[in-house]
């Protein structure tokens, strides 16, 4: 596995060994020893899948506040995606600023996102799969979300009338959100 920096520090680009023949290919998606390799040693503890039919569907910007905070490794094994992640840690270098890579099932690439960011993406494609490991169990009571068009994080989504949840449609500003995150130097 390749760990490939991003202009965020703690954001990183995962490029696995894909191993192919006139069969098809094998991928390794996790390894705890790799990822240890490249840095990564978050307690994975829970998979997640989710399927979205429609191009132009946006999903975001969700995270979970803390104590229940989660890390993640995302990818895409089906379509294609723009994922977005957004420091939302106050007082960090580089609080409030976003990267967004595309993932597909064909570059095979993955997105390792720390605690402390709010993650989204939106579909390039239509009949998108949606991968994710985090490091935390899923907790209805601290979950939140942002609104995917603040201007105060002004994230360019690459759409114009994406298709969006109830809940995206009415997430707070950052600003008027109960977000939670604070920054240590580690």
């Amino acid at each position: 596995m390749k760990r490939i920096e991003t202009k965020i520090l703690g954001v990183y680009i995962i490029e696995p060994q894909v191993f192919g023949d006139h069969r098809g290919y094998f991928m390794e998606t996790y390894s705890k020893r790799k990822f240890a390799d490249i840095g990564i040693t978050n307690e994975f503890v829970q998979d997640n899948q989710s399927y979205t039919a429609l191009k132009g569907t946006l999903r975001g910007i969700h995270f979970q506040n803390n104590p229940m905070a989660q890390a993640k490794v995302v990818r895409v094994s089906r379509g294609a995606v723009l994922d977005v992640c957004v420091d939302l840690r106050k007082g960090s270098p580089t609080y409030k600023q976003w990267v967004g890579v595309e993932l597909s099932a064909e570059n095979k690439r993955m997105l390792f996102i720390p605690r402390g960011f709010g993650h989204g993406f939106v579909t390039l494609t239509d009949d998108v799969e949606f991968c994710y490991k985090v490091d935390n169990f899923y907790s209805k009571a601290c979950d939140r979300g942002i609104r995917f068009n603040d201007p105060e994080i002004g994230i360019d989504w690459g759409v114009t009338n994406p298709v969006l949840s109830q809940k995206d449609t009415s997430s707070p500003m950052l600003c008027d959100s109960d977000c939670n995150f604070s920054y240590t130097e580690e």
